[in-house]
C-alpha cells in the first residue's frame, strides 16, 4: 500500500466539565488527529500529547516536530506491504512513543480498511463488547464527589476509579465507601505520592479497593516493589510502563499486580499487544487507559481492548463523558450491561464529522 499523503490537525476540544487530578485542572484536551491517504484508503489515529508535560515529556509542539519533520518524510511516496514494515521505518527514532503510536494508529485503520475487515479482527481482537468503567476527576468536596459518582452509576457504569492527591485521599474513600460499600472501586494518584506516605497507603487496604494506580514516581519501578510488601491493596502500574521490558521488570520485582496500557504511552497497537500478551502468559490482568481521546482514539481504543486479556473494566467511556459534540459519528454510548459495543465496519468503524473537525481544528499541515 503506497501512502501518498499524511495531514496533521492540531485540535482542541472543550470538556463537558472540569477534569481535575493531582497534575492539575483540565478544561480543553488538546492532541494531533493524523490522517494517512493511500491508494484511495483513508486511515485515522490519533497522538494523545498535551500542551504541556506534565503525564509525559511529550507535548503538542515535540510531536508535531517529530511527526513532521522524521517520520512523516520516512514513510512519504513508499508502498508497504504490512504495517510492520512501515513502522519500521521510523524504528530509528528514540522515544516519542505519543508520536509514533498516532502514525501507527492511522496506518492501522488503512491496513484494516484495505483488507475490509474490523481494526479489531485485524489486531487479534476476540470479543463484541467491552467491560468500561469511568474516571472521575478530583471534586470541591466529598460530598461532591459522592453525587458525580451516584450520576455515572446511573448511567450503568459498573467501576468507578477516583483521582486522589496528598490531602485529598482517604476522605474521599471513607465517604465513597459508606454511601456506597459494594461497587468496583479504584484509586489513581498520577505519582502524586513518596514512600513517605506509607502510612496513609496502609489504611487504603481498609476499603476494599479493586487497586491503587501509580502512587509513586512517574518513571519508578522499584519503590513500588517496597511498597507492595506493605499493603494488601493490589498496585497498578501506569506511567512507569512504557514497553514489554519495563512490565517484566515490573512483575519480576513484584512492583504490581495489574498493569495499565495505553497505547500512546508505549508506543502504539504493536507494543501494547507485546505487554498484552506477555501479561497473559503469566495470568498477569491487563486494562485499557484512556487520554480522555475524542472519537478517533477511542474507537482505536475500544479495538484493542476487545483482546482476550483485558480483563478489567477500561477507561473508555462513553463520548458524552467527555465532550458535547464529537468529531465522529455514531458516538460510542454505554450499553445497559455497563459494556461498549466494538465497532465492526471495516477500520475504526466510525466516520468523520467534517463539519466538526474543522470547528475544533487550531492548526493543520499536508504532506505530500
Amino acid at each position: 500500500m503506497r501512502i501518498e499523503n499524511i495531514e496533521l490537525r492540531h485540535t482542541k476540544m472543550e470538556l463537558v466539565s472540569p477534569f481535575e487530578t493531582s497534575l492539575g485542572v483540565e478544561l480543553h484536551e488538546e492532541h494531533i488527529i493524523v490522517r494517512v491517504d493511500c491508494e484511495g484508503v483513508t486511515g485515522w489515529g490519533e497522538c494523545v500529547v498535551e500542551p504541556t508535560p506534565s503525564y509525559s515529556y511529550e507535548t503538542l509542539q515535540t510531536a508535531w516536530h517529530i511527526l513532521g519533520d522524521f517520520i512523516i518524510p520516512s514513510l512519504l511516496g513508499k508502498d508497504f506491504p504490512d504495517l510492520q514494515s512501515a513502522l519500521s521505518q521510523f524504528s530509528w527514532v528514540r522515544g516519542h512513543r505519543m508520536a509514533k503510536a498516532g502514525v501507527e494508529a492511522a496506518l492501522a485503520d488503512a491496513f484494516a480498511k484495505s483488507q475490509g475487515i474490523s481494526l479489531s479482527k485485524y489486531l487479534g481482537g476476540t470479543r463484541k463488547t467491552v467491560p468500561v468503567g469511568v474516571s472521575v476527576g478530583l471534586q470541591a468536596t466529598p460530598a461532591e464527589l459522592v453525587r458525580v459518582i451516584g450520576g455515572y452509576l446511573q448511567d450503568g457504569y459498573k467501576r468507578i476509579k477516583i483521582k486522589i492527591a496528598p490531602g485529598r485521599d482517604i476522605e474521599l474513600v471513607k465517604a465513597v465507601r459508606k454511601e456506597y460499600p459494594d461497587i468496583l472501586l479504584q484509586v489513581d494518584a498520577n505519582s502524586a505520592y513518596t514512600l513517605d506516605d506509607i502510612a496513609m497507603m496502609k489504611e487504603m487496604d481498609d476499603y476494599n479497593l479493586q487497586l491503587m494506580e501509580q502512587p509513586l514516581g512517574y518513571d519508578d519501578i522499584y519503590d513500588h516493589s517496597l511498597l507492595a510488601r506493605e499493603i494488601k491493596t493490589p498496585l497498578c502500574l501506569d506511567e512507569s510502563i512504557y514497553n514489554v521490558s519495563d512490565t517484566k521488570c515490573a512483575l519480576a520485582l513484584g512492583s504490581c499486580k495489574i498493569i495499565n496500557i495505553k497505547p500512546g504511552r508505549v508506543g502504539g497497537y504493536t507494543e501494547s499487544i507485546r505487554i498484552h500478551d506477555y501479561c497473559a502468559s503469566l495470568n498477569v490482568p491487563v486494562w485499557h487507559g484512556g487520554m480522555d481521546e475524542s472519537g478517533v482514539g477511542r474507537a482505536g481504543n475500544v479495538a484493542l481492548a476487545s483482546l482476550p486479556n483485558f480483563s478489567l473494566h477500561g477507561d473508555i467511556s462513553a463520548t458524552k463523558r467527555y465532550y458535547k459534540k464529537d468529531i465522529m459519528e455514531p458516538e460510542f454510548v454505554l450499553n445497559a450491561d455497563g459494556t461498549m459495543t466494538v465497532p465492526d465496519k471495516p477500520g475504526i468503524g466510525v466516520e468523520i464529522d467534517w463539519v466538526e473537525l474543522e470547528k475544533v481544528t487550531e492548526k493543520k499541515a499536508v504532506y505530500k
